[in-house]
């Protein structure tokens, strides 16, 4: 690791910052894991785009349809590929925990800059706070490397900005990624903003939380310039239209950031609002792939 565990939130605090771009994971026809794929994704995102960082099997790489060693091998592929020019964050989000710690202290090994980890889904809860409280609480106290939440509905419930605050008090638990209304995220930057880094996916508002709450990390979703069609197996749901490289969107964020005391930085409300259209899949391209296989 490149840093101590009491020194998580000063380490990312100067490195954990720009765009931090969620990746795909290419597989074969056969279903299997298309490393020269992802090898060739890396060098364009991390040497091409020059983005901040990378956000590794995540919901977009598809992480739920993956195994355990399939996992790892992506996280290796990324820090060796992003090793001199961008940040890793991997994902080692499960609904077992000792899957969690293994894919966690696996990252710590590799050098992983940083870990993220989707709360709990808790279908069936009494008290979820203290639950997801006790939840992060082990997962600090058993790792060193730095840790950032995750938050999002579709885990069966949304955490309170005052119970993120309480987590945020945990020596290496650095950043989130609050996947919720406008009003909330403020809340908890309000609350800890000088503990951890406060992030959400949306782009409509990224530029507005740029200028009104200082933020200097953006955990996005996937976006156009982050992959090539030559590059993604035709196990991914991404039309063909999405895959065309653009302008890195890091490069518009710096220029945000640079200018953060001036109303100009913002651009047209129709400007920021243009939705990427959906593709209509909700599920893991490979995950019915698979099944339709065995029908």
């Amino acid at each position: 690791m490149k840093y101590k565990k009491y020194e998580a939130k000063e380490y990312a605090r100067e490195n954990f910052r720009g765009v931090w771009a969620a990746t795909a994971t290419p597989f074969k026809e056969d279903l299997s894991l298309d490393e020269d794929g992802f090898r060739k994704n890396m060098r364009h995102w991390a040497q091409t785009l020059k983005l901040g960082g990378l956000f590794v099997n995540g919901k977009q790489g598809e992480f739920f349809s993956m195994s355990v060693p399939e996992r790892k091998r992506t996280f290796e592929l990324a820090v060796e590929g992003a090793f001199g020019h961008c940040g890793v964050v991997t994902s080692c989000s499960d609904t077992n925990l000792d899957v969690v710690l293994d894919l966690a202290r696996h990252s710590q090994n590799i050098g992983a800059d940083y870990i993220v980890v989707h709360s709990p889904v808790l279908h069936f809860h009494h008290n979820a706070e203290a639950t997801v409280y006790e939840y992060y609480r082990h997962l600090s106290e058993q790792l060193d490397i730095g840790i950032a939440l995750w938050n999002h509905p579709d885990c069966g419930y949304i955490m309170s900005p005052e119970l993120c605050a309480r987590i945020a008090e945990l020596p290496n638990i650095v950043a989130m990624k609050y996947s919720v209304d406008r009003a909330m995220y403020t809340r908890l930057t309000e609350l800890a903003g000088d503990r951890i880094l406060v992030s959400t996916a949306s782009e409509e508002e990224w530029l507005d939380n740029i200028i009104d709450l200082g933020w200097r990390l953006y955990l996005a979703r996937r976006h156009p310039s982050c992959c090539r069609p030559q590059w993604t197996s035709a196990s991914t749901s991404t039309p063909a239209w999405l895959l065309k490289a653009s302008t890195p969107r890091h490069a518009w964020c710096a220029t945000a950031w640079s200018r953060r005391a001036r109303p100009s930085a913002r651009p047209a409300p129709a400007a920021r609002r243009r939705p990427i259209p959906s593709t209509g899949w909700n599920c893991s391209a490979r995950s019915v792939a698979r099944f339709a296989a065995r029908c």
